[in-house]
């Protein structure tokens, strides 16, 4: 099925479910923490994989497409952000369509706000 034809809001829901499996099992994309994650150490590190898997602070303000693609959170007093991008499959350009997994190579980044 071309899912480019799709109504917006099917081709939303689509998006949904890829992102969040990406976002809470960790399939179907990479997953890049920044330096300033990394240098939190490793407990810092799986909160932070948690705390994304488990994040169900959506709202129109912070997810108006309602694709479940960006969040922000606080871990021991640090403002954390998780971002997915949808890139071509060689991750040159941008995906001509992210409801397409086919097409698409997503890429959560998981950084500290203030690296934003």
């Amino acid at each position: 099925m071309d899912t480019a034809t799709q109504p917006p809001e099917v081709r939303a829901v689509w998006i949904r479910q890829l992102n969040d499996l990406l976002r809470i099992y960790g399939i179907g994309g990479d997953i890049i923490l920044t330096r300033g994650v990394c240098n939190k150490g490793d407990d810092f590190i799986a909160q932070a994989f948690r705390a994304v898997a488990d994040y169900d602070a959506f709202t129109e303000g912070n997810d108006p497409h309602g694709e479940h693609d960006f969040g922000d959170l606080t871990l021991d007093g640090e403002s954390v952000f998780f971002k997915i991008d949808y890139y071509d499959r060689k991750k040159e350009y941008g995906s001509e369509d992210p409801a397409d997994p086919e097409k698409t190579c997503r890429v959560m980044t998981i950084l500290l706000a203030e690296e934003y």
